[in-house]
């Protein structure tokens, strides 16, 4: 049937793409690896369209950093980079709160059917986050960290606002990962206050929310820039 191949190589695009950031994200792929579109091509056994499409994409999602003459690399973050995504966050995050003590209709009415599954999906998403923090388990947290704050950010209806955030949200893990791993057991040094900062939001309470966020961004620059120095 026409479109059959387009179909593959786009389900193959995804599949490496969602590799290859697990890989990164895992911190398997250490900072500064280089590597080309035949080189994963051939790893995969695949064409080398869907491997070009994908590299493309996660270099567009800052995972990657693409170079013109050499292929692609994993990006060397520094503390200073760190320190300017969590600013960046923060003012994102910052502005939806504002919103939300403005009157914004995301949480309105909690009991509105949609609403309240919504709230329950971020909820579940939250609750899986704090336990792998606890655990120290932190691919598992990273996973279920990425789609808490996607869905809570998607109950304010703005897709553009949404898709920042995520991108700030995955490349301070890329970079945070690169410090992480120096750490034997992270049990007692992840951030576990998911579920906390939804009961704000359902509140309205843009004042506990906002002291929620402003805790975890300054244990989290703590964190790096003590590991960092330590390196």
């Amino acid at each position: 049937m026409p479109g059959n191949g387009a179909v593959t190589r786009s389900t193959l695009r995804q599949q490496i793409a969602d590799a290859l950031r697990d890989e990164v994200l895992a911190g398997r792929l250490q900072p500064g690896r280089e590597f080309t579109v035949k080189e994963i091509a051939d790893q995969y056994g695949v064409s080398a369209t869907p491997v070009r499409e994908a590299l493309v994409d996660l270099s567009a999602q800052g995972i990657l950093e693409a170079d013109q003459h050499r292929g692609f690399r994993v990006p060397e973050y520094t503390l200073a980079d760190y320190r300017g995504m969590i600013e960046a966050r923060s003012m994102v995050i910052d502005g939806i709160f504002h919103a939300l003590a403005d009157g914004h209709p995301a949480f309105e009415d909690p009991q509105d059917p949609r609403v309240a599954a919504a709230l329950a999906t971020v909820r579940r998403r939250g609750e899986e986050a704090r336990r792998a923090a606890t655990a120290g388990d932190l691919i598992i947290l990273i996973g279920y960290d990425l789609r808490f704050w996607r869905e809570l950010s998607a109950l304010f209806g703005n897709p553009y606002l949404g898709d920042f955030l995520h991108r700030l949200r995955v490349q301070s893990w890329v970079c945070a990962v690169q410090q992480l791993r120096r750490l034997p057991d992270l049990r007692g040094y992840l951030w576990a206050r998911h579920t906390e900062l939804v009961d704000a939001l359902v509140r309205r309470d843009a004042e506990t929310a906002r002291g929620i966020v402003a805790a975890y961004n300054t244990h989290s620059l703590a964190l790096i820039e003590r590991l960092s120095e330590n390196g």
